[in-house]
C-alpha cells in the first residue's frame, strides 16, 4: 500500500478520555502538563471535558459521554484527520458494557497512524517530545486502492 504525508500543524489537536477509574490520574497529569497543554486544542468526551475544563481553566471542545458516543465521535474526528492524537487513559482491569467502542477507537487510531498514550508514561513521552513544538509530517496510507477495490465488488 502506498503512503501520504499529512501535516500536524504546530497547535496539535490532541483528544484527552479517561474511563471513571483514571480521571484523577487523567487530571494530575493534565495539571502537570498544563503549561504544554495550554498551546494546544483540546477535545474530551463529555465528563472529562467538565472535569479538564474546570481544572485547567483552559478551553476544551466537550463531546458526548464516552458510553453515549464520544468515543465514536472522537473516532469520526480522527477519521478526518481533525484530531492529531489521543490520550486515552482506559482501565484495563474494569469491565465496561462500551468495551467494544474503545477497541474501536484505538483501532481507529492505529488505521489512520495517529500517537496514541494509554497510560501516564506514555503520555509523559508524548507531551514533551520535541515533535510537539513544530510540524510533524505524519505518514498515512492511501487508502485509495482500498475504495477502489470496495466499489468494484459491489458493482458485482
Amino acid at each position: 500500500m502506498t503512503q501520504m504525508t499529512m501535516t500536524m500543524r504546530k497547535r496539535k489537536r490532541i483528544a484527552l478520555v479517561a474511563h471513571d477509574h483514571k480521571k484523577r490520574d487523567l487530571l494530575e497529569w493534565a495539571r502537570f502538563n498544563r503549561d504544554l497543554l495550554a498551546e494546544h486544542e483540546l477535545y474530551a468526551t463529555g465528563t472529562t471535558g467538565q472535569l479538564l475544563e474546570d481544572e485547567l481553566r483552559l478551553q476544551v471542545r466537550k463531546l458526548k459521554s464516552g458510553p453515549l458516543g464520544g468515543d465514536q465521535q472522537i473516532g469520526a474526528m480522527i477519521a478526518e484527520s481533525a484530531i492529531d492524537f489521543l490520550i486515552f487513559f482506559w482501565d484495563p482491569l474494569e469491565p465496561l458494557p462500551h468495551d467494544p467502542d474503545v477497541k474501536a477507537l484505538l483501532r481507529i487510531s492505529v488505521v489512520w497512524n495517529i500517537p496514541v498514550a494509554c497510560n501516564r508514561a506514555s503520555a509523559d513521552f508524548m507531551i514533551s517530545s520535541s515533535l510537539m513544538i513544530g510540524e510533524y509530517e505524519r505518514l498515512v496510507p492511501d487508502y485509495q486502492d482500498y475504495r477502489e477495490r470496495i466499489r468494484g465488488e459491489a458493482v458485482l
